[in-house]
């Protein structure tokens, strides 16, 4: 095995993107509405909505105006009743027109263009140059789903599934951290600071997100940060996360919010780039793998680098496949975070034994096959199978066992358990990159499994399942592709 240095990567480049999401502020400035139909009135509600000085040109129509004219929700609504004119792009915003005809449509928006205004045409894409979404409302919290007019009403469907996963308490707190910022801002803190405070309010609305926030919430988390300002000394803090096995679905609520709060992350190969994609686009990554058998990044330089970048002030986020707590040596770095006086917190994740049985289908206890369950190491700190296995527990036919890194020494770990009484017709699965789009599978008797795993791509995480709950999924003999996900 050879050393390896840590790596600093970027964020992935975002995929193309259709339109460019903008959130335009309208209060007090000028736009300009051409149209006298129902899509018309419709863009006007919104456009009042968002505090323009909405200029309505509606021919001699203008009568279907006339409500919103007189009660606008924000704004002000001027009608003018006669048709559009080049003049009045002059000083505007935005321009927008419900126009039916195509010429008249192209002449609306080359007059607008002329000045250099931005332009919708209701209906008529290639007419326009920005898009209206559909809106969820929980202003001042907002969200917008566009689908580059290809759809709307796929667009308003996926619109009632946010308003569904959304309270519409959120507008409360949105509306509280909109006023609460300005004193946030004033204390000067330094970043970590700020943000902790952030957490906090968003922690507590999510989990209050029906009720409105009052004085004694306010209260109570200025009194935390206060807390916090007094306490911070300048030292960051870590948090270890388990990124799960590989499927980003399977990444905990937890784990999210701590990527998005992270100033560093230090993550290994093991991790998948798509769950790399939830951390916060600011972060700054650096690859630190292990490999099997291959160049890894010694564990004390690991040590030594987290501990820096907290004592720096950072948010370092230490981020592992699996569990961090199941052979991710989570241990060793606790350890040295708290002889340097460094905060350390663990945010558990799926195990990739549970993304391997979830994946097969299978439950990994069984009341008349497996009352028990046991994950061992089939790799040593010198890269041999481990001495002081409990072989006796090994061959325990009431068990199942899963074993963790054991490409190289499945060999030995076979014959030590069948010497020890392990049954060689016991059904053994190999599962390669459990849970990912490249899982591959191999179902076979321990007796036979070290033999074949040849029959699997050399690259990859690898574990072995062994153990007689797994009876009906080896009689399936789903081999090599083989891929079934759950």
């Amino acid at each position: 095995m050879t050393d390896r240095d840590p790596e600093a990567t970027s964020a992935r480049r975002i995929e193309r993107l259709a339109t460019l999401p903008l959130f335009h502020k309208l209060d007090g400035r000028k736009v300009v509405l051409a149209g006298s139909g129902e899509g018309a009135l419709w863009k006007a509600e919104l456009l009042a909505a968002a505090g323009a000085d909405l200029v309505i040109l509606a021919g001699h129509a203008g009568g279907l105006f006339e409500a919103l004219a007189k009660d606008p929700p924000a704004g002000t609504v001027t009608i003018v009743p006669r048709n559009w004119q080049p003049a009045d792009f002059d000083g505007a915003a935005i321009a927008v027109g419900d126009i039916e005809s195509d010429d008249e449509a192209r002449a609306f928006a080359a007059a607008a263009r002329q000045v250099g205004v931005p332009v919708n045409v209701v209906d008529k894409p290639d007419f326009c140059d920005f898009a209206f979404g559909s809106l969820v409302n929980r202003s001042p919290l907002v969200v917008a789903i566009s689908t580059d007019g290809a759809s709307p009403v796929f667009g308003q469907t996926i619109r009632a599934k946010i308003e569904a996963l959304l309270p519409a308490g959120l507008k409360g707190w949105a509306q509280a951290a909109k006023d609460w910022r300005p004193a946030v801002q004033g204390r000067e803190l330094p970043f970590a600071l700020r943000r902790a405070f952030w957490e906090k309010f968003t922690d507590r609305a999510m989990a209050e997100p029906e009720r409105a926030p009052d004085a004694a919430d306010e209260g109570e988390l200025f009194a935390a940060l206060r807390r916090l300002e007094g306490a911070h000394d300048g030292t960051g803090r870590v948090t270890l996360v388990g990124a799960g096995p590989g499927d980003p679905e399977l990444l905990t609520l937890k784990a999210i919010r701590a990527l998005q709060s992270a100033d560093i992350i230090l993550y290994d190969d093991l991790v998948s780039t798509s769950v790399l994609e939830f951390a916060r686009r600011e972060a700054k990554r650096m690859l630190v793998g292990k490999t099997g058998y291959g160049p890894s990044v010694q564990q004390g330089d690991i040590n030594a680098m987290i501990i820096s970048l907290a004592a720096q002030g950072k948010h370092v986020v230490r981020l592992k496949g699996g569990d961090p707590g199941i052979f991710g040596r989570a241990g060793e770095e606790i350890e040295a975070c708290e002889k340097a006086g460094i905060p350390v917190a663990l945010v558990p994740g799926i195990s990739a034994a549970q993304g391997a049985a979830a994946s097969l289908g299978l439950s990994l206890t069984h009341r008349d096959h497996a009352r028990r369950l046991q994950f061992v190491t089939g790799h040593a700190r010198t890269g041999d199978l481990p001495e002081d296995l409990d072989w006796q527990a090994m061959a325990d036919p009431h068990a199942t066992t899963v074993v963790y890194m054991a490409r190289a020494t499945l060999t030995g770990f076979r014959d030590r358990a069948i010497a020890a009484g392990l049954d060689p017709q016991t059904p053994a699965i190999a599962v390669l990159a459990a849970t990912q789009p490249t899982e591959q599978r191999l179902h076979a008797t321990i007796a036979t499994l070290p033999e074949r795993l040849g029959e699997l791509p050399a690259k990859g995480p690898l574990l072995v399942l062994i153990g007689h709950a797994l009876g009906a999924a080896a009689m399936k003999a789903v081999d090599l592709p083989g891929l079934r996900r759950a």
